[in-house]
């Protein structure tokens, strides 16, 4: 039988695919400011930038109602008031949708070569595990040059802190790996049951 974790992890992508929209969807996350034709903005970035968020105020409270004064109304007003989108889009900078490009990465791309891996080859046991750290670190390291790096978080030898800890599941996936090839046993075929012959 092969170790549930070669199972597992093949099925992984799935899940950060899915959480990777819903930190678009809740533009949380973001990317760095971008001159890309598929550039977006993010309203709530005023909730983290003090400056912007002041400048929204004023804009919102002098041209569209004056009781926009605090961000979280504005973000509010901007989901049904057009002028108030009109002002956020007039205020907000662009920015690289980076979520969506790590759900394609870290969901699509990474789903594909492990399930190719997974159903079309013969792995030892515990290999696909280790090719999931490595990938999907390799992966997350790629998307994060286009993510705003955490705001109050220094960065190491030039990395971000996702990119740094990545560092880590590497190892971690090379570990799986050289156990994989130490113990020298094939995963069974997917879909059978692991019977021995009689």
């Amino acid at each position: 039988m092969a170790r549930p974790g070669d199972n597992l992890v093949v099925a992984a992508p799935i899940g950060l695919f899915c959480g990777r929209v819903a930190n678009f969807i809740n533009g949380e996350l973001y990317g760095k400011v971008a001159t890309v034709p598929w550039a977006v903005q993010f309203p709530k970035e005023i909730f983290e930038n003090r400056a912007l968020a002041d400048r929204a105020a004023l804009e919102c409270a002098t041209r569209v109602d004056p009781s926009l004064v605090q961000p979280e109304a504005i973000v509010q007003a901007a989901q049904t008031s057009e002028p108030v989108r009109q002002v956020l889009a007039q205020i907000l900078p662009a920015r690289h949708p980076s979520q969506i490009y790590e759900a394609l990465l870290e969901g699509v791309l990474l789903f594909t070569v492990l399930w190719f891996v997974r159903t079309r080859t013969r792995p030892l046991e515990g290999f696909v595990t280790g090719i999931f750290f490595i990938l999907y670190a390799l992966l997350r390291i790629a998307g994060e040059v286009f993510r705003e790096p955490d705001a109050g978080i220094a960065l190491t030898w030039g990395l971000s802190r996702g990119q740094f800890l990545s560092l880590f599941m590497i190892l971690i996936g090379a570990i799986f790996i050289a156990v994989a090839k130490m113990r020298g046993k094939p995963a069974p075929v997917p879909g059978s049951r692991g019977v021995k012959p009689a």
